[in-house]
């Protein structure tokens, strides 16, 4: 029995949460998974989307596993080094959430690129109200989605967003209907697929590079592309199209 169903075609992976028995509760089988799922993505690059089973996301921590964790566990980084491991991927993520996207659940959703939620879902971190804190991310990579204010709502005063409070702070890229998810999920997948895949690969590396780092890392990317036979054809293409549009 899996805790993370694989699904693969050529240009895409869906990766299915599947513990729907604790609402997709993260335990330590989940994070060895996903680590797999991973190191799939790392040798065949493609788009990948992760959505949980039965109508959440993942609710969190499998808590009963966290209560027993001591200090060495925590210094491990479980969840943080599987999060950012998805936040490095070389191709874009998409989390589709329905439902509870909570404590650990919301800091995987927070690691990917995209989020597409269904009206039911609900986002936050209750760590502290467990005594604990959300070391998984949240504590810095929140502040960089919602900014800072609605953060500290979210991480010192248990604040839950709903779907349309994530919506228009842009956590959220798009709410559908439960049974539209992994139809838009999908649809997010084609608009990223449409674009030059050695681009998008570029365009995610640099987005997450240091300051410092620019503008050098900008103008060697771009050196590459401007080598490519894709960039050539694009262009040829677009000014193609646009001679014909003038005839």
């Amino acid at each position: 029995m899996t805790a993370v169903r694989v699904e693969q075609s050529d240009d895409r992976v869906v990766l299915r949460l599947d513990r729907p028995h604790v609402r997709n509760a993260i335990d330590q089988r989940m994070v060895d998974e996903l680590h797999a799922a991973c190191a799939l993505l790392e040798a065949d690059p493609r788009v990948a989307l992760i959505i949980g089973a039965s109508g959440t996301f993942a609710a969190g921590a499998d808590i009963a596993q966290l209560r027993e964790r001591r200090r060495d566990e925590a210094l491990r980084g479980v969840n943080s080094g599987i999060f950012d491991r998805i936040h490095r991927l070389p191709m874009p993520t998409i989390a589709l959430i329905d439902g509870h996207a909570l404590g650990g659940g919301a800091e995987l959703a927070y690691a990917c690129d995209f989020r597409i939620g269904t009206p039911a879902a609900r986002i936050g971190n209750p760590e502290p109200g467990l005594g604990i804190l959300a070391a998984a991310g949240a504590c810095w990579r929140l502040a960089e989605l919602v900014g800072e204010p609605v953060a500290k709502e979210i991480l010192l005063a248990g604040r839950v967003l709903d779907a349309d409070e994530a919506f228009a702070l842009h956590l959220l890229n798009e709410v559908v209907p439960a049974d539209e998810l992994e139809a838009a999920g999908h649809r997010w997948a084609d608009r990223v697929l449409a674009q030059a895949p050695l681009a998008i690969r570029l365009t995610k590396k640099l987005f997450h590079a240091p300051r410092a780092a620019h503008p050098l890392i900008d103008d060697v990317a771009q050196a590459v592309l401007f080598e490519t036979e894709e960039k050539h054809r694009r262009m040829t293409a677009f000014l193609e199209r646009k001679k014909k549009g003038r005839s």
